[in-house]
């Protein structure tokens, strides 16, 4: 009997480390059919990667839900982070900050600077270059962010930015 219970023991085990894998790289959630008719709910993103070097949790977009005309995601600045400088060619933002400060160098030779806070609507027009930075060095800075992208990344291309200081 010893032998059989080390096996179901050993199966369990297998069994827990397959799940626990299995979740820590689970697709999200979608609920609802993407064919242009139906509600679509994106539920559980991961944290992917982005062209600006940020963290971003991607919601809706063409390969989620079937956007065909919009993305929309959750960006996180980590603390006394900075983006990448660039631009979203061709293509409009609009950003909520829920969480943080925020120094916005953009431009022309990125020479402009703004500050947002928490509970700011911010609006960047297509092709402006630009470069957020997190003034916080305890907390991260929280954004969603909308784009008339549904493939957002895409469009993303660094500026190059000539002696500007990278923070």
């Amino acid at each position: 009997m010893r032998p059989k219970r080390l096996m179901t023991a050993s199966l369990v085990f297998t069994i827990l480390v397959v799940s626990a894998v299995t979740l820590a790289v689970a697709e999200p959630q979608i609920i609802g059919e993407r064919d242009g008719n139906d509600i679509v709910t994106v539920r559980g993103v991961d944290q992917t990667g982005s062209k600006q070097e940020l963290p971003i949790f991607p919601g809706i977009s063409d390969k989620t839900a079937g956007a065909t005309g919009l993305s929309l995601l959750k960006v996180v600045i980590p603390p006394g982070a900075t983006a990448k400088a660039h631009i979203h060619k061709g293509y409009e933002s609009a950003v909520y900050l829920i969480q943080g400060r925020v120094e916005t160098r953009f431009g022309d030779g990125l020479k402009k600077t703004v500050v947002n806070e928490a509970g700011d609507f911010i609006f960047i027009p297509a092709d402006v270059p630009h470069q957020p930075r997190n003034l916080s060095d305890t907390e991260p800075a929280i954004a969603i962010v909308a784009r008339n992208a549904p493939d957002e990344q895409e469009h993303v291309i660094a500026y190059p930015t000539h002696g500007a200081s990278e923070d």
